[in-house]
């Protein structure tokens, strides 16, 4: 068989060209766009949670148990203020102020919106406002890092840029455990440049809640206030 000096190189050179969809499709490079996308499909398949979640709002510091229903119910029941209460049933906002034994109220319409702003974040319908509304760019790279820092806790980092200058958060980071692509954390600044961040801890999703959790009983020695946020027109 007659021998041809360039076929070694020929054959080398297929192989390589030919293994390099292989290698591309198991070197997969995650854009943070891709990576909030991931963490929204996560949050898709999530019918409820319940967690308990820090909130520090300059110096302010609360803290509570947070329930959240698929689509919108959310609930909040603090134990710093103690007794105070923030319930969202999909229709009715409802917060209750022991200090001033006051319960706020206000209807939300589908024409009337407080947007993807808090807690309400970590949803699969607060992770497509955000998705929408903000421009995702990895902190330091899509490897997981520390949380604080010197904390052993590692989360992958996420920073969002608003897209329109109406968004209540000018930027947003958020902190996602890389393996359950939960929420650990989520702060903004806000436009009056203070810094809020929502701390979730023992997360435990698809509990079976019901809509009954979302329901809120006030006191009856409680002054009521309606339409606090704002009032329609029409």
């Amino acid at each position: 068989m007659k021998y041809f000096p360039g076929a070694r190189c020929f054959f080398v050179f297929f192989f390589l060209i030919a293994g390099v969809p292989a290698f591309l499709r198991s070197q997969e490079i995650v854009t943070a766009e891709r990576y909030l996308e991931r963490v929204s499909e996560r949050y898709a398949g999530i019918s409820d949670y319940e967690a308990g979640l820090a909130i520090r709002s300059g110096n302010q510091d609360m803290r509570g148990q947070v329930s959240f229903l698929n689509p919108s119910f959310l609930r909040i029941d603090f134990s710093e203020p103690s007794e105070q209460v923030i319930c969202f049933n999909g229709e009715l906002l409802t917060v209750y102020l022991p200090g001033a034994r006051a319960v706020l109220n206000q209807e939300i319409t589908s024409h009337r919106s407080t947007g993807a702003t808090g807690a309400s974040m970590a949803s699969s319908q607060g992770l497509s406002m955000l998705r929408r509304n903000y421009v995702p760019s990895f902190v330091s790279g899509p490897d997981p890092i520390p949380l604080d820092e010197g904390s052993p806790e590692r989360v992958v980092k996420l920073r969002l840029a608003r897209r329109l200058l109406s968004e209540g958060f000018r930027e947003i980071i958020l902190s996602i455990d890389p393996i359950s692509l939960l929420i650990r954390r989520i702060e903004g600044r806000t436009i009056a440049d203070t810094l809020v961040s929502f701390d979730f801890s023992n997360i435990r999703t698809n509990l079976g809640i019901p809509e009954g959790r979302f329901i809120y009983d006030s006191p009856a020695s409680a002054n009521v206030y309606n339409n606090f946020l704002f009032r329609d027109t029409e």
